[in-house]
């Protein structure tokens, strides 16, 4: 190896191990770049005593202690910081002030735009009690504008990067009312559902405004997304109580607010709630521990145990799979989570570490999922050779045929890395690289189908 390849290796380590480092929330940038000047001058001092490049960095790295180690000292070090950062004025410090006060502001301009949006329509006579298909398909097209608006203002969009966001809700705009589709159509559940994932990677554009060709940032919106989702549920929860306790209360003096509820309180605050949860993401994210990950961890043994335990069953019954729509959403449902899983799980995890038990374990839910993946396209391949296709089921397909490509080489790359023959890099590399395509899938559905299947 020459001296060259020695430090090219070296930087890369180097990057891994800075990447990892600003994932920890009791750190701060200033707080990084001095371990990483210590871990530098460590590896000098070793490589100048004759020892390799990566023999030196690996030394160095081992004296220093884990990371999560000297998080936790920093944590104690500097307890009032972490105090101060739970609130909304920051950690303290003026200008983290100011930039809280400002973006709370932001949030709340966002907040009326989404709820002024859904209303809109009723100046022109529609409802949710009857025009329940127009609401469904432009259901993204109240909220999602008013998120990406947020992340945009907040990463400082390029006026280039945000004229092309308002060209792809122009465009959600067109593809959710330009086709005449009848209340009944397939193709209306389709594009409300496709549309969404569309216009959310559209967020993920906003998100990324920053340093759009970066790796890194693309795996922290997939953070974003699992965390925004779920501060949506904990606020649906408490939403779901203030409605109990709103319609209880006004009872008891014998008003009954189901129309302000049903007219005002629900669709204002469910739009709403997206934006307010993409604001506590922001300005939470390096206070509390991402909880996605977290959570991915608990459920991925879970999640294993039940999909070997179906293709067991699967295996000793020997019936086929039900491929009718409630069906179809299902399995899609499941290795939707899966994916999931196993992206949160890599967002989470230590790219430094040896692979250990719980990668194997994802793994086996990887090859698990790949195998329900394939069974249901043979099901559905079978049903549209013998009847024909509808939207649904080429819907379907499609997305298993996606998913099966993701699945079976990031089974490779786990194998690979369990084996330890691959870095971990190369699967959070490949993870974040594909998630273009979902998107492509997502505008095709919500654009081609209607008019391909003649908006039956």
């Amino acid at each position: 190896m020459t001296a060259l390849e020695g430090r090219d290796g070296l930087e890369a380590q180097f990057a891994q191990w800075r990447h990892y480092a600003q994932r920890r929330p009791e750190l701060r940038q200033s707080d990084a770049d001095e371990l990483e000047d210590h871990l530098r001058g460590s590896v000098d001092e070793l490589i100048a005593v004759g020892l390799r490049a990566d023999e030196a960095f690996l030394v160095a790295v081992k004296r220093m202690g884990g990371l999560d180690e000297l998080s936790r000292e920093f944590a104690r070090e500097h307890s009032e910081r972490l105090w101060k950062q739970l609130v909304l004025t920051g950690d303290g410090d003026k200008a983290a002030e100011n930039r809280s006060r400002r973006d709370l502001f932001a949030m709340a301009v966002c907040v009326v735009g989404a709820a002024a949006s859904v209303k809109l329509p009723t100046l022109f006579g529609m409802g949710l009690e009857h025009d329940g298909g127009f609401y469904g398909r432009n259901i993204a097209l109240f909220a999602l504008p008013w998120l990406a608006a947020f992340l945009a203002w907040r990463r400082r969009a390029a006026p280039a990067l945000a004229g092309a966001l308002v060209g792809l809700f122009a465009l959600g705009a067109v593809a959710a009312n330009a086709y005449p589709l009848a209340e009944d159509s397939q193709s209306v559940v389709l594009t409300a559902i496709h549309l969404s994932i569309a216009l959310w990677f559209a967020v993920g554009l906003a998100y990324v405004a920053d340093d759009l060709r970066s790796p890194r940032r693309r795996m922290d919106f997939v953070r974003f997304t699992g965390e925004w989702f779920v501060y949506l549920s904990l606020i649906a929860a408490g939403g779901g109580v203030l409605i109990g306790i709103t319609v209880g209360t006004f009872e008891a003096i014998g008003i009954v607010p189901e129309d302000f509820i049903a007219q005002w309180l629900v669709p204002c605050g469910g739009v709403s709630a997206v934006v307010v949860a993409g604001w506590l993401v922001e300005a939470k994210q390096s206070v509390v521990e991402n909880m996605a990950p977290v959570l991915a961890r608990l459920f991925t043994p879970l999640f294993t145990a039940v999909l070997l335990a179906f293709l067991v069953a699967f295996g000793v019954t020997g019936d086929g799979i039900d491929v009718e729509r409630e069906a179809l959403i299902l399995f899609d449902l499941v290795l939707v989570v899966v994916l999931g899983l196993l992206l949160y799980s890599i967002s989470a995890r230590d790219p430094l570490s040896p692979a250990g038990l719980f990668d194997r374990l994802q793994l086996a839910l990887v090859v698990s999922a790949l195998l329900i993946d394939v069974l249901v396209m043979v099901e559905i391949t079978g049903r549209i050779t013998e009847y024909g296709t509808t939207p649904n089921k080429a819907a379907a397909l499609g997305e298993n045929i996606i998913l099966l490509a993701n699945l079976t080489w990031s089974a490779w790359l786990a194998l690979g890395f369990v084996r330890r023959r691959t870095p971990f890099a190369a699967l959070e590399g490949w993870q974040t690289g594909y998630l273009p395509v979902y998107a492509a899938w997502a505008w095709i559905v919500a654009l081609v189908f209607p008019p391909l299947f003649g908006y039956m």
